[in-house]
């Protein structure tokens, strides 16, 4: 019998930067935000700010794990700066 305990990441809530998923899904930052302000993926949020064309993009850890299968926890993330 097999004793192995599947353990999940540590999720933080870290918000993931677009370009961070852009790499790891190796698709162009724009794809997903387009696919974000359009509501086509499920892994985050795209907020329009009040009277711009800008948006303002949320994607919790945990969330980009359950529909990508993509985790890096904040420890590992060697550029601190947020690109969006």
């Amino acid at each position: 019998m097999n004793n192995t305990i599947n353990s999940l990441p540590a999720f933080t809530g870290r918000n993931v930067p677009i370009k961070e998923i852009a790499q790891a899904t190796g698709k162009d930052p724009q794809y997903i935000r387009i696919g974000l302000q359009k509501g086509i993926f499920r892994f985050g949020y795209a907020f329009k700010k009040d009277g711009s064309s800008e948006y303002n993009y949320l994607c919790p850890d945990k969330k980009v794990w359950e529909d990508l299968g993509y985790f890096r926890a904040e420890t590992e993330v060697s550029d601190a700066g947020n690109d969006e």
